[in-house]
């Protein structure tokens, strides 16, 4: 087998027009396919930076330039995260009802794994966290504003 040195190759792909790097490394260019595959993802309650370490997706600096740039992904992706709210509220049915690594066989008999409860909470408290920031009128703590107008200044309204 022959195997043509670097200026041979070099020297063929540039007589047609051949970028030798052209498949490699990660996806760069907008596409709808792409950007629907990734607001899918993150409908499914994934994060950006997860979806952005699996193989063929952009790097999310890549993303976060398109969200800039492109109005109708950026609409797309506003879908997407409020979406994730609600996959992050199944989430928390999920983490709450799981009772599976609660407690741990130990010499003296069963015991209570605190460590495994803590960490639990800790997923929940996050998510419940999350949700508040990213859809605060369906997952927020609801303001209540209490006003109480004295005698002087309903007298001053009224007329009195």
């Amino acid at each position: 087998v022959i195997v043509p040195d670097s200026d041979t190759i070099a020297a063929y792909c540039l007589d047609n027009r051949i970028n030798p790097l052209a498949e490699l490394g990660r996806p760069s260019k907008y596409s709808p396919e792409l950007a629907a595959l990734i607001c899918a993802e993150i409908s499914d309650g994934k994060s950006l930076r997860s979806v952005c370490r699996q193989p063929d997706t952009p790097a999310l600096s890549t993303v976060f330039k398109w969200l800039t740039e492109n109005k109708a992904f950026s609409d797309q992706y506003a879908v997407a995260a409020q979406e994730r709210a609600d996959a992050m509220a199944e989430d928390l049915l999920e983490i709450a009802d799981d009772g599976t690594n609660d407690w741990v066989d130990t010499d003296k008999g069963p015991a209570l794994n605190k460590e495994h409860i803590n960490r639990s909470r800790l997923r929940v408290d996050t998510r419940k966290w999350l949700m508040s920031k990213m859809v605060p009128k369906k997952y927020g703590d609801k303001q209540q504003v209490e006003h109480d107008v004295s005698d002087n200044v309903r007298r001053l309204i009224i007329g009195e």
